[in-house]
Formats: structure tokens, C-alpha cells, sequence
């Protein structure tokens, strides 16, 4: 039996489907007589390349023609679609990318054409030939017989030498629009009396990727499992997607900041057998979505959905801050990168829903910085207005004066989150500023938080340390760092602490140069002769 997307490839200009820019061209072209010597038709895979070469091999060699109309029954329009005419020649570039093959088609193309009025060479996949047998086809291309002509094609077309495009008229051909693609689907699934519903096809047709090959082999796929009768739960099987209301469902819950929801669902999709790591890419592609609608203030018309999902996430765009929408996508790297390694997504997709709905548990730098745009952003949004009084109650008389806005209060934080973030985040964000006074810090560790006051203590051998780190400069940038990753402005004290604190500290005492280093940056110094 014949694949579906062989059976249905389009046949003339008419049933191309997405390709309007390309089609009127070609058919101004053949229409006014001015067809030219070769072209260069990229994209990507499955939009139509070499199917549109040989309608434009059909259009020039109908009895019938040139015509953008062939009349598809002539001699010549049924061997060129059957791929067995002597006039019209596909070779595979991949396979046949040498010199050797390119002379031989410049032995071949002096003899006149069968029985057509051109001889058509279609390379496919043309970005493969080496840079010799490009060379020694620029004459051709340039100066060819009248009756002969090139078509490339390509996915890559970078990879094409640009004195080869300079010669060729280039077509870009352009991915399918979700509805165009679910058409050409639903009138393979009427003609071969495939029962199949809109919402499984528009499943297939995001499936295909923007390639018309890829949903229809899909299709046939699905039709033989199903026997002819295809739902929505045997698409998702087959492909391993996860179904739109998941995803939404997903990120309902983090609105709502329900970590444990979160993760019970997560749980309920592993053992209903689905693939993680397709959810973590699907997620993804949601909240492209999401963030898409955010900064357009719409919903852009190239997105691949249909127009009940077009609605659902115009709603989820305003219930899901800016803000935790790009922080779920940074946190979602990182699942895609262990992917990468060969690693288990489950983990890092649970963290970062932990991390989105609970932003008090994570202390990097990060989060802190998101839970800070968080408190701006509801700071800049005012108290919530009042609720409305009853009718029956007769209104307070109105203040003479309007009482100060509250400000925010600043955000709350614990003696063992800073000791936790010290070496991790404090540090290192210190350490952006200046390196010797990340150093001289280094030696310290939190050792008690009262109120607004942290105290330091310092090893007994570090008591120059802790003279380093007393000094204006030095305690103002650990402040200002702590201000940063914490939202509080914290009063410093230094101490010399026990023997007992000194062996917990795993860190080497900073160097002789660094000290040096940062007595010279501390007191404006210079060095006068050799140490």
C-alpha cells in the first residue's frame, strides 16, 4: 500500500496548501514565459520542496502547456508523478554529492529531452554536496542548454555557497499554520474514511511540528493501530504528549501556590506511564505561550492552538504573574539539561515547582531576587481597596487627614538560612564586588541573628581577619550584599569566636597575596619596594 503522504502529495498548484507566496510566483513565471534556469527551494522538512519541483516540472512539460494549470493525464504529468518520466531526474544529494556524479550529469545534460519540452534536475537535500562539486557546477547553472533547469532543494540553507545562490532564484518555504495543517488532515481522514475527531487531528497536526509529512505518517500510523477509529487518548499515546488540560492544570496550581497539589499531580502522570521528560518540554512550550500572550497583549496568530485554547490561556496569562512565569521557564532549563546528560527529569521538575509555589525555600540568588520584584510589584499595586459597606449602615465620616501608605514590611529570615546561604550566595555575591574582601569574609560565619543585628565570629587564628573586615569599605559591601539576597538592611558585629567554631570552618585561610592584596585596596596603599 502507498503511504498516505505520498498518495496525497499535492499535484498541481491548486492543492498546495501554505504556500501562497511561492505558488503565485511560479505561476506568474510560467504564465508571462519567464521561467528561469535554476532554483533554490529551503526549509524545513516535510513543507512541500520536492513535491512543488515536480509540479513545476509537470507545469513545463504538459502537452497541454507551459501551464500553471497541467492537466494531469497527459503522458508526461503521469510519469513525472509516478517518478519514472526520462525528462525529469531526482537525485539524492546525499548520497550523490561528489564530482563524480556532478560530471556525469554534465555529460548527460547535452542530449535533448525525451519527450518534454525540459530536461529538470531536482537535487534534493543539496546543502550535502561537497564544495568541488558545487564548483564544477557554477558554469552549468550560469550558462545552461535552453532546455535544461535546476531545482535545489535543501533544509540548510546556510550550508549553500553563496556563488550558488547568486545564480538561483531562492523560495523559503514556510511551516505550516496549525489550521492549515489540521485541513490537510481532515481531508486525508474524509477520503479514506478515517473516523477521527477535530480536537485528536489538531493533537496530530502540533505533533507534526510544522511539517505536512511528518502529521500525515502520523495519521497513518494511528489509523492502522486504531483500526480507522482514532480518539484523543490514542494520539496521546502514540506521540507521548501530555493533553492541554495537564498543563493547565499545572500552572493553575501554581497560582494558587499549591506545592503539594503540584506534586500529587506530578505524581498521578508518572503512574498513569507518562513520559516526564515530554511533560518538562510540553511545559515549556505552554509557558512560551503564556509569556508570548504577557508581552504581545494577545494571543499571536502563529501560535499552533486552537481557538478554545486561544481563550484558556488568555485567561491563565493574567492570573500568572510575569515574574514566576520566567522563573518556572529558568528553573525548567535545568530539567532539559539533565535530560541532555542522560539524567532522570522527575527531580529537577519537582524542584522547580517547589521552588515557584514556595520562594521561601530557596535562598539563591535568583529567588531572592524574584521575591523581591514580588513585594515591588505588590507595594506598586497599593493597599486592597475596602470592602463595600452595607446599605443599611450608614458610612463613617471621612478623616481630615489621609493617614502615610504602610510600607511594606521587609521579608522575614532565620539565623540557619543565613548560615546555609553564606558560603553558597552571600559570598559570592560579595565576591563580585571584590575578591579580597570576599576572602577576608570567608574565614567568618554567622553565628547569631538578633533582630536586625548579625554577628560574625571569626576563628581565634583570624583575628587579623576580622580587623580586615571591621574596616568601612569592607563591612559596607557585605551589607549591601545582604540587602540584596535578603531584603533586610542588617547592623554588623564582628567576634573572635572558640576553638570549638574554628575546627567547624572546612575553608583554607585566605592566602598571604590576598591579605596583601587587601591591605593595599583598603588603604589606598602602594607598594614602595620588594616584599
Amino acid at each position: 500500500m502507498t503511504a498516505l503522504y505520498r498518495k496525497y502529495r499535492p499535484q498541481d498548484f491548486d492543492e498546495v496548501v501554505g504556500q501562497e507566496p511561492v505558488v503565485r510566483t511560479l505561476k506568474n513565471a510560467i504564465a508571462s514565459g519567464q521561467v528561469r534556469q535554476a532554483y533554490l527551494f529551503a526549509g524545513p522538512r516535510g513543507t512541500g520542496k520536492t513535491s512543488m519541483a515536480r509540479i513545476l516540472a509537470k507545469s513545463l512539460n504538459c502537452e497541454q502547456g507551459p501551464t500553471a494549470t497541467p492537466d494531469r493525464v497527459c503522458n508526461a504529468c503521469v510519469t513525472i508523478a509516478a517518478g519514472t518520466s526520462l525528462d525529469v531526474v531526482e537525485m539524492d544529494a546525499a548520497s550523490q554529492r561528489g564530482i563524480d556524479d556532478i560530471r556525469e550529469i554534465r555529460d548527460r545534460v547535452v542530449l535533448q529531452p525525451a519527450e518534454g519540452r525540459f530536461k529538470v534536475y531536482i537535487l534534493d537535500e543539496a546543502h550535502q554536496l561537497t564544495d568541488a562539486a558545487w564548483n564544477a557546477l557554477l558554469k552549468l547553472i550560469e550558462e545552461p542548454p535552453p532546455h535544461l533547469l535546476f531545482v535545489f532543494c535543501t533544509t540548510d540553507l546556510a550550508k549553500v555557497l553563496p556563488t550558488v545562490r547568486s545564480r538561483c532564484q531562492t523560495f523559503v518555504f514556510a511551516r505550516p499554520r496549525l489550521p492549515e495543517l489540521v485541513r490537510k488532515l481532515r481531508r486525508i481522514a474524509d477520503g479514506e474514511g478515517i473516523d477521527v475527531p477535530d480536537a485528536a487531528l489538531a493533537l496530530i497536526a502540533r505533533g507534526g511540528r510544522g511539517a505536512y509529512r511528518d502529521a500525515e505518517s502520523t495519521l497513518d500510523q494511528l489509523a492502522a493501530a486504531t483500526d480507522g477509529k482514532i480518539g484523543v487518548q490514542s494520539v496521546l499515546q502514540l506521540l507521548g504528549a501530555v493533553e492541554e488540560d495537564a498543563l493547565f492544570r499545572i500552572c493553575d496550581l501554581v497560582v494558587e501556590g499549591d506545592t503539594a497539589g503540584t506534586l500529587t499531580f506530578v505524581e498521578e502522570l508518572a503512574e498513569q506511564g507518562q513520559d516526564l521528560g515530554r511533560l518538562v518540554t510540553d511545559l515549556l512550550e505552554h509557558l512560551r505561550h503564556l509569556m508570548l500572550v504577557q508581552h504581545v497583549g494577545e494571543v499571536p496568530e502563529s501560535l499552533p492552538v486552537t481557538e478554545e485554547t486561544r481563550e484558556r490561556l488568555r485567561e491563565q496569562a493574567n492570573q500568572l504573574g510575569e515574574a514566576t512565569v520566567v522563573r518556572l521557564v529558568d528553573l525548567l532549563a535545568v530539567a532539559v539539561e539533565d535530560m541532555r546528560q542522560g539524567g532522570d527529569p522527575r527531580l529537577p521538575l519537582e524542584l522547580a515547582l517547589v521552588k515557584v509555589t514556595r520562594p521561601a525555600a530557596d535562598l539563591s540568588r535568583e529567588s531572592i531576587a524574584y521575591r523581591l520584584e514580588q513585594l515591588e510589584q505588590r507595594a506598586a499595586a497599593g493597599p486592597a481597596p475596602a470592602p463595600a459597606r452595607p446599605l443599611d449602615v450608614a458610612p463613617a465620616p471621612p478623616a481630615l487627614t489621609t493617614p502615610p501608605a504602610v510600607a511594606p514590611s521587609p521579608p522575614s529570615i532565620d539565623l540557619e538560612q543565613l548560615q546555609e546561604a553564606w558560603q553558597r550566595t552571600i559570598l559570592p555575591a560579595v565576591e563580585d564586588k571584590s575578591i579580597p574582601a570576599a576572602s577576608v569574609l570567608r574565614e567568618a560565619r554567622p553565628a547569631e541573628l538578633t533582630g536586625d543585628r548579625l554577628t560574625l565570629a571569626f576563628p581565634p587564628a583570624a583575628g587579623f581577619h576580622r580587623q580586615l573586615a571591621e574596616e568601612p569599605k569592607n563591612a559596607t559591601l557585605l551589607q549591601d550584599a545582604l540587602y540584596e539576597l535578603t531584603g533586610r538592611r542588617l547592623a554588623l558585629d564582628f567576634a573572635v569566636g572558640d576553638d570549638a567554631d574554628a575546627a567547624l570552618d572546612d575553608e583554607p585561610v585566605a592566602s598571604e597575596d590576598e591579605i596583601y592584596e587587601l591591605v593595599k585596596e583598603t588603604f589606598d596603599a602602594r607598594e614602595l619596594e620588594d616584599r
